[in-house]
């Protein structure tokens, strides 16, 4: 995962990220779980891409669900990997499932 992107080991961790953030956030939300890990793992690669080619106009936060679970419920997250782009704490986008490089800078770009 690239440096630009944060990993919270908690719920107060993540707040945190948020409200220290003076630019969109895009909430990249992962699973520990079988049926998870490999799709996640291979979004780790393009969401770091992202997170690096964006870095002075985005902030990543890569979420395990088990360890956010308030994050989680609060942003509507029913799978992993999923995706959740804030502007000033509210949610203006949603993402699920594996995603192309292109699609996810679609879904970032349409609201920055």
């Amino acid at each position: 995962m690239a440096k630009r992107v944060h990993q919270p080991r908690e719920d107060a961790e993540f707040d945190f990220i948020l409200r220290m953030s003076g630019v969109p956030v895009l909430a990249y939300f992962i699973g520990t779980w079988p049926k998870a890990i490999e799709p996640c793992r291979e979004m780790d690669l393009v969401v770091g891409e992202l997170a690096n080619a964006y870095a002075d106009r985005l902030t990543v936060v890569r979420a395990d669900i088990t360890r956010c679970p308030d994050a989680t419920r609060r942003h509507e997250v029913a799978g992993a990997p999923s995706y959740v782009l804030l502007k000033d704490g509210a949610a203006v986008a949603h993402g699920t499932g594996p995603m192309s490089p292109t699609a996810l800078r679609e879904l970032v770009d349409a609201h920055l």
